[in-house]
């Protein structure tokens, strides 16, 4: 796949998200076949001139979630900064086929961590890290069939990034708590509450964290200061529809909520 062609699948997929429409697969000559080849595409998601990228998502640090998607280890996509929203927003689920809301453990960094040939220690990466956030995402694809397409193309397709909440700045010393071991709550009136703990995402969301700058740092791609890193669902994907309201418990680490427009 050349850049030519990773652009173009760039921009068929900003086409249908930005519609809320689906296709079946990337035509032929547009599907990248490699991970290394799906990065490519995503690169191409963001804009030259538009907004810093906010950040980056993991997909499918728990085997619910990998088992949600089709896939048998974690995606990093980019979070666009404009599917960015405040603590608390009112989100549209219209054409959203996953309807799923995740909350996670996200992470804002301090200083770059740039591409090199040794791997990056989690106590290395920690020491990076300026904040720690509790956040929802709310996922969505712009395949019909997101369970079929396989890796490389819902790489390309930024990890099904869709729609971000970020939460308040957690104040607590949350360095001296074992996150692993740590419980959230996800509560939706409709279908009550939804429990979840830390090791849900790939044993520890501190891990799943390194796993994401050295995933970048071998795909040439360096993690900048201020990005939003994003672990991934530490409770088993909550359904959700229109109308309904997800609020999030994280305990001495803070709350975060988001609610959807009715039909």
């Amino acid at each position: 796949m050349n850049d030519t062609q990773a652009a173009d699948a760039a921009e068929l997929i900003r086409r249908h998200w930005q519609a809320g429409t689906a296709m079946p697969a990337l035509p032929d000559g547009l599907r990248p076949a490699t991970r290394t080849e799906g990065y490519a595409v995503q690169a191409h998601l963001e804009r030259p001139g538009a907004a810093p990228l906010f950040g980056w998502k993991i997909a499918a640090t728990s085997s619910a979630g990998q088992a949600h998607i089709g896939v048998d280890g974690p995606l990093a996509g980019r979070i666009l900064p404009e599917r960015v929203h405040a603590d608390g927003a009112t989100l549209s689920l219209a054409g959203n086929r996953m309807r799923v809301a995740e909350l996670e453990f996200a992470f804002r960094i301090a200083r770059d961590l740039p591409p090199r040939a040794a791997s990056y220690g989690e106590t290395e990466v920690l020491d990076a890290v300026a904040a720690l956030h509790p956040a929802i995402e709310v996922p969505n694809s712009r395949f019909e069939d997101f369970a079929a397409v396989g890796a490389a193309q819902l790489i390309a397709d930024a990890a099904c990034a869709h729609d971000f909440v970020l939460g308040p700045e957690v104040t607590a010393d949350w360095r001296a708590l074992d996150l692993a071991a740590h419980r959230a709550v996800g509560a939706v009136p409709r279908t009550g509450e939804h429990h979840g703990i830390g090791s849900n995402v790939l044993g520890d969301p501190r891990t799943a964290l390194a796993w994401l700058v050295n995933e970048l740092s071998a795909h040439g791609v360096t993690l900048r200061a201020g990005q939003v890193v994003t672990t991934g669902t530490c409770v088993v994907p909550i359904p959700i529809a229109p109308g309904d309201r997800v609020a999030g418990d994280f305990g001495v680490l803070g709350k975060v909520s988001v609610a959807f427009e009715p039909d």
